[in-house]
Protein backbone atom coordinates (compact mmCIF):
# COMPACT_ATOMS: atom_id res chain seq x y z
CA UNK A 1 0.00 0.00 0.00
CA UNK A 2 1.00 3.01 -1.09
CA UNK A 3 1.74 6.33 1.83
CA UNK A 4 -0.22 8.93 2.11
CA UNK A 5 1.04 12.01 0.57
CA UNK A 6 -0.04 14.83 2.59
CA UNK A 7 1.10 17.34 0.24
CA UNK A 8 -1.68 15.87 -2.34
CA UNK A 9 -4.43 15.83 -0.37
CA UNK A 10 -3.65 19.56 0.34
CA UNK A 11 -3.48 20.00 -3.22
CA UNK A 12 -6.82 18.38 -3.54
CA UNK A 13 -8.32 20.04 -0.54
CA UNK A 14 -7.39 23.55 -2.13
CA UNK A 15 -8.10 22.91 -6.12
CA UNK A 16 -11.81 21.69 -4.67
CA UNK A 17 -12.24 24.84 -2.24
CA UNK A 18 -10.96 26.77 -5.35
CA UNK A 19 -14.00 24.53 -7.44
CA UNK A 20 -16.16 25.64 -4.87
CA UNK A 21 -16.49 29.02 -4.70
CA UNK A 22 -16.44 29.31 -8.60
CA UNK A 23 -18.99 26.51 -9.42
CA UNK A 24 -20.72 25.38 -6.28
CA UNK A 25 -20.88 22.33 -4.41
CA UNK A 26 -23.56 20.95 -7.03
CA UNK A 27 -21.36 21.92 -9.91
CA UNK A 28 -17.62 20.23 -9.15
CA UNK A 29 -16.84 17.18 -10.20
CA UNK A 30 -13.97 14.69 -9.51
CA UNK A 31 -12.28 15.06 -12.63
CA UNK A 32 -12.52 19.28 -12.76
CA UNK A 33 -10.91 18.82 -9.14
CA UNK A 34 -7.83 16.29 -10.81
CA UNK A 35 -7.36 18.64 -13.22
CA UNK A 36 -7.88 21.72 -10.71
CA UNK A 37 -5.07 19.97 -8.44
CA UNK A 38 -3.00 18.69 -11.33
CA UNK A 39 -3.52 14.81 -10.40
CA UNK A 40 -4.68 12.07 -12.36
CA UNK A 41 -8.31 11.22 -11.60
CA UNK A 42 -7.26 8.15 -10.80
CA UNK A 43 -5.09 9.28 -8.19
CA UNK A 44 -7.79 11.41 -6.39
CA UNK A 45 -9.67 8.17 -6.05
CA UNK A 46 -7.12 6.74 -4.25
CA UNK A 47 -7.17 9.16 -1.24
CA UNK A 48 -11.08 9.70 -1.69
CA UNK A 49 -13.36 6.94 -3.45
CA UNK A 50 -15.88 9.69 -3.61
CA UNK A 51 -17.10 12.85 -4.18
CA UNK A 52 -19.04 12.30 -0.80
CA UNK A 53 -16.41 10.83 1.06
CA UNK A 54 -14.17 14.16 -0.42
CA UNK A 55 -16.35 16.26 0.61
CA UNK A 56 -17.01 15.07 4.05
CA UNK A 57 -13.50 14.74 4.86
CA UNK A 58 -12.78 18.29 4.13
CA UNK A 59 -15.76 19.71 5.76
CA UNK A 60 -14.24 18.18 8.95
CA UNK A 61 -10.87 19.45 8.10
CA UNK A 62 -12.15 22.93 7.33
CA UNK A 63 -14.65 22.45 10.81
CA UNK A 64 -11.66 21.85 13.28
CA UNK A 65 -9.39 24.82 11.69
CA UNK A 66 -12.64 27.42 12.18
CA UNK A 67 -13.02 26.26 15.66
CA UNK A 68 -9.67 26.30 16.45
CA UNK A 69 -9.47 29.91 15.17
CA UNK A 70 -13.18 30.86 16.74
CA UNK A 71 -11.80 30.08 20.31
CA UNK A 72 -8.43 31.66 20.62
CA UNK A 73 -7.90 33.75 23.39
CA UNK A 74 -11.50 32.28 24.86
CA UNK A 75 -12.15 31.31 28.45
CA UNK A 76 -15.23 29.92 29.75
CA UNK A 77 -14.49 31.39 32.96
CA UNK A 78 -14.87 34.99 30.99
CA UNK A 79 -17.78 37.48 31.45
CA UNK A 80 -20.36 36.80 28.81
CA UNK A 81 -20.39 39.66 26.63
CA UNK A 82 -16.50 39.74 26.76
CA UNK A 83 -16.48 35.78 26.07
CA UNK A 84 -19.24 36.58 22.73
CA UNK A 85 -17.31 39.35 21.30
CA UNK A 86 -13.64 37.26 21.78
CA UNK A 87 -15.84 34.71 19.62
CA UNK A 88 -17.94 37.18 17.40
CA UNK A 89 -14.40 38.94 16.37
CA UNK A 90 -12.33 35.92 16.00
CA UNK A 91 -14.81 34.14 13.83
CA UNK A 92 -15.12 37.60 11.57
CA UNK A 93 -11.07 37.00 10.74
CA UNK A 94 -11.43 33.39 9.94
CA UNK A 95 -14.20 34.06 7.59
CA UNK A 96 -12.23 36.88 6.30
CA UNK A 97 -8.52 35.01 5.87
CA UNK A 98 -10.24 31.73 4.80
CA UNK A 99 -13.26 33.09 2.41
CA UNK A 100 -13.00 29.99 0.86
CA UNK A 101 -13.08 27.59 3.25
CA UNK A 102 -16.40 29.69 4.88
CA UNK A 103 -17.99 29.51 1.62
CA UNK A 104 -17.24 25.50 1.24
CA UNK A 105 -18.44 25.42 4.99
CA UNK A 106 -21.63 27.52 3.57
CA UNK A 107 -22.28 25.57 1.07
CA UNK A 108 -22.26 22.13 3.23
CA UNK A 109 -24.85 23.16 5.24
CA UNK A 110 -26.97 23.51 2.90
CA UNK A 111 -26.00 20.38 0.59
CA UNK A 112 -27.54 16.69 1.26
CA UNK A 113 -23.51 15.55 1.01
CA UNK A 114 -22.78 15.96 4.71
CA UNK A 115 -22.96 12.84 6.22
CA UNK A 116 -24.95 12.40 9.87
CA UNK A 117 -21.52 11.09 11.38
CA UNK A 118 -19.72 14.33 10.23
CA UNK A 119 -22.41 16.83 11.72
CA UNK A 120 -21.86 15.37 14.73
CA UNK A 121 -18.79 15.73 15.11
CA UNK A 122 -19.20 19.65 14.00
CA UNK A 123 -21.83 19.48 16.73
CA UNK A 124 -19.14 18.24 19.64
CA UNK A 125 -16.29 20.78 18.02
CA UNK A 126 -18.96 24.32 18.57
CA UNK A 127 -20.23 23.32 21.99
CA UNK A 128 -18.54 25.88 23.81
CA UNK A 129 -20.16 28.02 21.64
CA UNK A 130 -23.24 26.70 22.37
CA UNK A 131 -22.46 26.52 26.17
CA UNK A 132 -21.92 30.38 25.89
CA UNK A 133 -25.07 31.08 24.54
CA UNK A 134 -26.67 29.38 27.02
CA UNK A 135 -25.49 30.97 30.03
CA UNK A 136 -26.00 34.55 28.12
CA UNK A 137 -29.69 33.36 28.37
CA UNK A 138 -29.63 31.90 31.69
CA UNK A 139 -27.84 35.16 32.77
CA UNK A 140 -30.64 37.16 31.06
CA UNK A 141 -28.31 39.04 28.88
CA UNK A 142 -29.32 37.79 25.23
CA UNK A 143 -32.78 37.33 24.83
CA UNK A 144 -34.59 33.92 25.74
CA UNK A 145 -34.89 32.04 22.26
CA UNK A 146 -33.72 29.13 21.27
CA UNK A 147 -30.06 28.87 20.86
CA UNK A 148 -29.65 27.74 17.40
CA UNK A 149 -31.64 30.92 16.23
CA UNK A 150 -29.44 32.99 18.39
CA UNK A 151 -26.37 31.19 17.13
CA UNK A 152 -27.79 31.56 13.25
CA UNK A 153 -28.16 35.55 13.80
CA UNK A 154 -24.71 35.92 15.46
CA UNK A 155 -23.17 33.74 12.72
CA UNK A 156 -25.10 35.11 9.92
CA UNK A 157 -24.17 38.97 11.15
CA UNK A 158 -20.29 37.59 10.69
CA UNK A 159 -21.15 36.10 7.59
CA UNK A 160 -23.01 38.67 5.35
CA UNK A 161 -20.82 41.42 6.60
CA UNK A 162 -17.59 39.12 5.25
CA UNK A 163 -19.58 38.24 1.97
CA UNK A 164 -20.40 42.55 1.36
CA UNK A 165 -16.75 43.29 2.27
CA UNK A 166 -15.34 40.39 -0.34
CA UNK A 167 -17.78 41.19 -3.11
CA UNK A 168 -17.56 45.58 -3.34
CA UNK A 169 -13.97 45.00 -2.41
CA UNK A 170 -14.18 46.97 0.95
CA UNK A 171 -11.84 46.36 4.08
CA UNK A 172 -13.66 45.78 7.51
CA UNK A 173 -11.55 48.01 9.10
CA UNK A 174 -11.50 48.01 13.03
CA UNK A 175 -14.32 50.78 12.93
CA UNK A 176 -16.30 48.58 10.72
CA UNK A 177 -16.01 45.14 13.00
CA UNK A 178 -16.36 47.07 15.56
CA UNK A 179 -19.83 48.77 14.27
CA UNK A 180 -20.89 45.29 13.08
CA UNK A 181 -20.33 43.50 16.03
CA UNK A 182 -22.49 46.38 18.03
CA UNK A 183 -25.33 45.50 15.50
CA UNK A 184 -25.37 42.19 16.57
CA UNK A 185 -25.15 42.63 19.94
CA UNK A 186 -28.26 44.88 20.20
CA UNK A 187 -30.31 42.00 17.82
CA UNK A 188 -29.30 39.79 20.80
CA UNK A 189 -28.63 41.27 24.07
CA UNK A 190 -31.90 40.92 26.37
Amino acid sequence: MKPRDDKKIEQIYKATLELVQEYGLAGITMNKIAKASKLATGTIYIYFASKDELVNALFTECRKASAAIYFTGYDPDMPFKQGFKVIWMNLLKYRVEKFEEAVFIDQCYHSPFIAESTKEITRKLFQPLHKLMEQGKREGLVKDLDTFLLLTFMIGSVSETVKYSHYSDRKITNAVAAQAFHLCWDGLKA
